[in-house]
């Protein structure tokens, strides 16, 4: 699912009312019975409704719904905000539909806002996606006055005040939803961790624009949702046997830190590897037979941390990192394993840290390897940014200097590629913010290298499905119950 920026999303808006054709208003009206129908499954209508529009076309949306709810039998209360004595035309033919149903009140001072019972429903129609600077004067106010309400509030489209496609600054004022229903396409706002509280729980609704436009126009962001996740999983031929599905590497483990080992050997396994070898330190050896025995057990000579690098002529995929430490003969190994290997590649954990701590092997790394930073990992490899939208462009800068592949973890993980796409993932909670989870993703992603998955497709495919059977474990143990053991159970293919 593609990610456009405002510039788009007007174009994609003006080619449907051009192509469809329709009106402008009657593409206003889908809309607003597309949030209507959410809004009902979510809502029951003995709720009043307390609806707050400015005067642009986020505001004709909010009086088209208004409209809509009263017919549908809500009881709905309509402020305009008069920050303006100008009014988009959409606007205003809406305001001459909702008049033959109900009068609105008009808001021109902060004193005039109303007094609202906690039962209320609260419906943010103040800004829409097209905002350039800040809302100040009476509409700053207003927002304030919202966020200052223990009501529930559902911003349409997005909420009052949020840049689309950039930072705010942390002084701006924006609404704070608990809801935000918007049209089509998710917008890059919506995947930045600051503006968690301005977002609350979002939902696409459909509202029937171009499809044409949409598959033809270009941007470098992508939502990976269930259907283009699924597009990526390979059928399994019936006469396949282990050799067809790869013999992965995992160099793993250390003294204290074997656990970490164990966790990435079940994920590769469960993920449908055909063989699997692990490279540990010999006090790992009864624990990774006992616990992973599927696997084939190679012990290094040294028996708390890695100091050596084994024959790597049999693997079809390489990953390394999890439980790994950064013993400064560990440090030679990955020297030793980027200078030679052929294979596929996934760095994690340890690994990556012994990269930011020995800056002169990040220009050794194989073209397409594999990253998979959490953010503090990421800011020592690449450094310090004021904001998410930095962080991000630091991120595509790093993948396209270094040709590789990076998993920037947490909430909708990012996957930036080396052309500079940036594919944000759907699935996971926050029951997965534990020890451990990283090493499953490694395991997953390890198993897909080794099964030929072109290292973009696994790095992609990889992260959803890690986040989907974090979501299915926390479904039957609770977010706040979930271990990174419970993944590994919980993966399907």
């Amino acid at each position: 699912m593609k990610i456009l920026n405002v510039n788009q999303t007007r174009q994609l808006d003006a080619y449907t009312i051009e192509n469809e054709p329709i009106s402008s208003l009657d593409l206003m009206e889908r809309a607003s019975n597309a949030f209507l129908r959410w809004f009902c499954n979510q809502f029951v209508h003995t709720r009043p409704v307390a609806i707050f529009c400015g005067k642009g076309n986020n505001g004709g949306d909010g009086l088209a719904v208004a409209r809509l709810l009263k017919v549908g039998g809500y009881n709905v209360s309509v402020f305009i905000i008069e920050y303006s004595n100008n009014a988009s035309e959409d606007f205003q033919g809406n305001l001459t539909r909702l008049k033959q149903h109900l009068e609105p009140t008009s808001i021109a001072s902060a004193d005039q806002l109303p007094e609202l019972s906690e039962n209320v429903i609260c419906i943010d129609a103040l800004l829409g996606s097209g905002l350039t600077r800040p809302a100040d004067g009476l509409l700053a106010q207003v927002i304030g006055y919202l966020n200052a309400l223990p009501n529930k509030m559902v911003s349409i489209d997005i909420a009052s005040g949020l840049y689309t496609d950039k930072a705010n600054e942390t002084t701006d004022a924006i609404i704070e939803p608990n809801f935000t229903v918007s049209f089509q396409l998710p917008k890059l706002a919506f995947l930045m961790p600051q503006n968690a509280k301005f977002v609350g729980a979002w939902h696409l609704v459909d509202i029937g624009l171009n499809e044409k436009f949409i598959h033809d126009v270009e941007t470098p962001f992508y939502y990976t949702d269930k259907r283009a996740a699924e597009k990526l999983i390979k059928p399994r031929d019936k006469f396949a046997h282990k050799g067809t599905f790869g013999h992965a590497l995992l160099i793993a483990g250390s003294y204290g830190k074997m656990g970490a080992a164990v966790l990435s050997g079940k994920a590769c396994l469960r993920s449908g590897v055909g063989l699997l070898t692990m490279h540990i330190p010999s006090c790992g050896y009864d624990i990774i037979q006992i616990s992973v025995p599927e696997a084939m057990a190679v012990t290094d000579t040294n028996h708390k941390h890695i100091s050596e690098l084994p024959d790597l002529e049999s693997y079809s995929a390489i990953g390394i990192g999890p439980g790994l430490g950064k013993d400064s003969e560990t440090v030679l190994v990955i020297e030793q394993l980027l200078a030679t290997t052929q294979s596929p590649l996934i760095i994690d954990a340890d690994a990556l840290n012994i990269l930011s701590e020995n800056r002169h092997l990040l220009d050794k790394l194989p073209e397409n390897t594999i990253l998979t930073p959490h953010p503090k990992e990421f800011q020592r490899l690449a450094g310090e940014s004021k904001n998410e939208f930095e962080r991000l462009q630091i991120s595509i800068d790093f993948a396209r200097k270094y040709k590789v592949i990076i998993c920037l973890k947490g909430a909708n993980t990012a996957v930036i590629l080396p052309n500079g796409e940036v594919h944000f993932n759907s699935t996971g909670n926050p029951g997965m913010a534990t020890g451990g989870t990283g090493d499953v993703l490694t395991g997953i992603i390890t198993s897909l290298l080794a099964q030929k998955y072109p290292p973009y497709e696994a790095a992609i495919l990889g992260v959803y499905q890690h986040g989907l059977a974090g979501d299915r474990a926390a479904q039957q143990r609770s977010e706040t119950a979930l271990i990174a053991s419970d993944l590994v159970g919980k993966l399907r293919w």
